[in-house]
């Protein structure tokens, strides 16, 4: 009989992993990286299932959160195949690759640190895998067509599908037999929103009889899409006339393309001063590069921008910055700047930095435009504390800090049942996941409310029959 294991993002949102079992075989959906402060730890567990039975990792998306310690599962030993379509495995290698770099980093100037304050670190002194894995990882990587049924393991065959999320996102159905019976599972990934920038609407299943489904914002709605360059608008002007920085934590796929496509509109309609803008984010320039590769992806406004030779992601005074001497310079310009840097719950990279230079700075804004997990410190900064600790000393928090909601890419409450409201008959189970545990309590109330559907609550490390 075929069951479900809740390796990851059970009971809180990071770390996503999934085991999905029939008979001897496994298949993995997703292997992400824990970013909440307090469950990092897991990072550096042993699998929870033997590699042996796990045939083939299934990839819903390009975040850290999903794919983040692949290279990790490499490194213990998995040799199977790792699907994705083309645009979410270019992206993942940037990922992986500038991911190591920042943990051999990381762990260089904690030791230093420590050896400093005479104490030792609650993790090992050696990064969670290095390039080498990443090679290994990369060579694992196999890309696969939207809508086109793939075998991943015996008798287990999966479909990807537009999940509306980042580029190159997708909701994964999962086919399999139960005894003479075909059955399906569909494994939601990160739900994405109606009518966002640049990608295209989450396709919507009209049946499945199982289905996996994220619970991120399942307790609250978002602003407005439409909302946006208004609320932009109003930061930006409001920070300019004080005289500070807009600091913006960018997640380098998605939300900093978006955020150039707001920007280069808000240009366009003269609605907002020429500032200095920097993406000072190497993955994010190359993601950005990506992106133009991929115009088949983009959905028909931006396709129509880019054949009038409109890009949105150019514009007059703004500068990508790939190296580090770029990013240090940033800090000697004089005036009015918005600078866009990672990563977007400020766990590492470069917006550190930028924070450090402007949290102190009343006439400055740090601008949060994506979720921001607990435990993070971008959701520290977040509920506005008198200081923070970065870099293992305290700075204190005397910046604007501004939210912007209708950014997020993750759909919230009433878009989750929007997109299940597209089914013909109530699924036989819901099992609910990548949520905090008051978010996803309450969607399942939610689901029960409006849709009638059974649905379960997902625990960590507990395994659920598909019967």
């Amino acid at each position: 009989m075929a069951e479900i294991l809740f390796a990851g993002a059970a009971g809180n949102v990071t770390g996503s992993c999934t085991i999905f079992k029939n008979g001897t075989e496994s298949v993995m959906i997703d292997c992400g990286m824990y970013q909440e402060r307090n469950l990092q730890s897991r990072n550096w567990e042993k699998p929870v299932e033997d590699l042996k039975s796990i045939k083939s990792v299934l990839l819903t998306h390009a975040h850290l959160d999903h794919c983040g310690r692949l290279p990790k599962l490499v490194k213990d030993g998995f040799h199977g195949r790792i699907y994705g379509t083309p645009a979410t495995l270019e992206i993942v290698q940037y990922l992986l690759y500038d991911s190591a770099h920042l943990q051999l980093e990381d762990v260089k100037r904690k030791k230093r640190r420590h050896e400093k304050q005479g104490r030792l670190s609650p993790f090992p002194y050696e990064p969670l895998y290095e390039a080498e894995d990443v090679d290994a990882t990369i060579k694992l990587f196999t890309p696969v067509t939207y809508k086109k049924p793939i075998e991943v393991a015996h008798n287990i065959r999966a479909s990807f599908f537009e999940a509306g999320h980042i580029f190159g996102s997708s909701m994964i159905e999962i086919e399999f037999k139960d005894g003479q019976e075909t059955k399906t599972i569909v494994f939601s990934g990160d739900v994405g929103r109606w009518d966002l920038p640049i990608i295209n609407d989450p396709y919507q299943f009209q049946k499945a009889d199982f289905m996996v489904v994220e619970s991120t914002y399942g307790d609250r709605t978002h602003g407005t899409v439409a909302s946006i360059p208004d609320e932009l608008e109003r930061v930006i002007n409001d920070t300019a006339k004080r005289g500070g920085n807009i600091i913006i934590p960018g997640f380098a796929v998605e939300r900093t393309q978006e955020i150039l496509y707001h920007l280069t509109g808000l240009l366009k309609e003269r609605r907002i001063p020429h500032l200095m803008t920097f993406v000072d984010s190497p993955m994010a320039v190359s993601v950005t590069e990506i992106f133009k590769k991929h115009s088949e992806l983009f959905d028909e406004e931006t396709r129509d921008l880019i054949l009038a030779g409109n890009s949105p992601y150019d514009f007059p005074g703004l500068t990508m910055c790939r190296s580090a001497d770029q990013s240090r310079a940033i800090n000697n310009i004089k005036g009015v700047s918005i600078i866009i840097a990672g990563s977007g719950m400020c766990t590492g990279g470069r917006i550190k930095h930028h924070l450090v230079n402007n949290l102190g700075r009343e006439e400055s804004t740090i601008l949060f435009v994506g979720y921001q997990a607990v435990g993070t410190l971008g959701r520290q900064i977040l509920e506005k504390p008198e200081e923070v600790r970065i870099f293992g000393e305290y700075v204190p928090v005397k910046a604007h800090i501004e939210k912007i909601s209708g950014f997020s890419g993750h759909a919230d409450r009433d878009e989750l049942v929007r997109w299940l409201s597209s089914m013909k008959s109530p699924p036989a189970q819901v099992f609910i996941n990548h949520g905090d545990p008051a978010s996803s309590e309450s969607l399942k109330q939610h689901f029960s409310d409006k849709l009638g559907f059974k649905s379960t609550v997902a625990e960590y490390k507990k395994s659920y029959l598909l019967s």
